[in-house]
């Protein structure tokens, strides 16, 4: 299996970022593992964002916080022609990712191992079809939500990159997440910016279109899913 180095440059590595989220590492890799991230995570990380280099595909998607890799995998081998870039600040996380890449001989995801909120400036405008934020870390906690990824700053530049007509996919099966993302969506600044579907659980979308994470089968609690299509462009 054969990579480039597209993208290779001046963005920082994960160690680097601020540290938003304790630990980056809960269990030590396996040796293939280790191997994976030496030697074939350099080959498809994304360190800086030249959108030149990936004229070639059909569309580009970018998935925040992918975990496991479980969901950015399935929309890669389905769409060979199509381009998918993961974020992730977890090394456990990127490492299964790698693995799937490797096993499946996946030519079409690219990773960028940190904070999606480091990459974003980085975007061109109107640029994504599909973005992806699939059950991030609610933190619960009043003194926290500043963390949270759905920020009304944060939703602007989400706006910016999607393309018109482009979709922002989000999960979370915390109620308390789920009512922040209404009010966030619902301010009268993103009056005919965005168009907000919003799923319960019993209505779920079905996994054809919508794969499910290994999180989500998981979960004991009942998810909520919101599918928002950028209506006009900037």
């Amino acid at each position: 299996m054969s990579y480039n180095n597209e993208g290779m440059g001046k963005l920082e590595t994960c160690r680097n970022f601020d540290r938003l989220y304790g630990r980056v590492k809960n269990r030590a890799l396996t040796k293939r593992q280790s191997w994976l991230y030496e030697f074939l995570l350099p080959s498809i990380s994304i360190t800086s964002f030249d959108p030149s280099q990936y004229s070639a595909y059909r569309s580009i998607s970018l998935e925040i916080g992918f975990g496991s890799g479980e969901h950015l995998c399935q929309f890669a081998i389905a769409n060979p022609d199509k381009l998918f870039i993961g974020c992730e600040f977890f090394v456990n996380g990127i490492a299964s990712l790698l693995s799937k890449i490797d096993e499946g001989k996946i030519q079409n995801i690219r990773i960028f191992q940190g904070d999606a909120r480091k990459l974003l400036p980085e975007i061109p405008d109107d640029f994504f079809e599909y973005i992806f934020l699939l059950f991030p870390d609610p933190w619960p906690k009043r003194k926290h939500t500043y963390r949270r990824f759905v920020q009304e700053k944060t939703m602007f530049e989400i706006y910016r990159i999607l393309q018109k007509g482009g979709i922002f996919r989000i999960a979370t099966d915390c109620l308390q997440y789920s009512n922040w993302i209404t009010n966030v969506f619902s301010a009268p600044i993103f009056d005919k910016k965005f168009e907000i579907k919003k799923f319960l659980h019993d209505f779920r979308p079905p996994e054809s279109d919508w794969p499910k994470t290994r999180y989500e089968q998981k979960s004991t609690s009942e998810c909520t899913f919101f599918s928002i299509e950028k209506l006009s462009s900037l």
